[in-house]
């Protein structure tokens, strides 16, 4: 037997993110990153996390599926999609949260994109068309889009219960942001706590 499953059924012993691995490195913000697990085994959820009844509505839980043709992703594939970005694919991860509460920390390799920003009472057209443009890769010619060659982009926020990336993902859709293109991380940042996953602090 494995010695990590034999000190596992001991209670004790090291945390890796599959039985076959221990951990990713990446880049975020042009600085090594290791994505692993908290190795203390004694680890609990974060305060911010641990609350299991907000109110609803605002805070209600959200279907499996979001919208027509958009994936639901889970740690694994989450995992998979930050890899992508050290391999210069055509990537973003997108944390879709108000600005205060990435304080709390984020995904690594994830933007800030606060769900407001993409939403038409909140912001105008002319700053949607220019992250659709530049954050996005969509190209905006004679007053129409193009979303021949843009980005997959990886959304979440807080988790299950959470409606920000969400109204993110809807502001695309009914601006033509092709379905395929968009991936939800359903679970957020209450799950990828939860697993003892490695977060980042905005800017850092």
């Amino acid at each position: 037997m494995p010695l990590h499953s034999v000190a596992e059924e001991m209670g004790e012993g090291p945390v890796w993110i599959t039985a076959e691995i221990p951990s990713i490195e990446i880049k975020h913000n042009d600085k090594k990153i290791v994505i692993e697990r908290i190795q203390n085994n004694e680890n609990m959820i974060d305060w911010d996390y641990a609350l299991t009844s907000r109110p609803c509505p605002p805070f209600c839980i959200l279907p499996m599926k979001l919208a027509k043709g958009v994936e639901t992703i889970g740690e694994l594939e989450m995992l998979d999609y930050i890899k992508q970005l050290s391999d210069g694919e055509k990537v973003l991860i997108v944390d879709s949260r108000d600005v205060w509460w990435t304080e709390n920390g984020m995904i690594p390799g994830a933007v800030n994109i606060p769900w407001t920003h993409l939403h038409s009472k909140h912001a105008s057209i002319e700053e949607i068309i220019k992250i659709l443009e530049f954050d996005f890769g969509a190209i905006y010619q004679d007053g129409l889009l193009s979303f021949e060659h843009v980005k997959t982009l990886v959304f979440y926020c807080n988790g299950n219960w959470c409606g920000q990336s969400p109204t993110n993902i809807r502001s695309l859709l009914a601006l033509g942001y092709p379905a395929d293109k968009i991936k939800w991380y359903r679970g957020g940042m209450q799950a990828w706590q939860s697993l003892g996953l490695t977060t980042v602090k905005p800017g850092k």
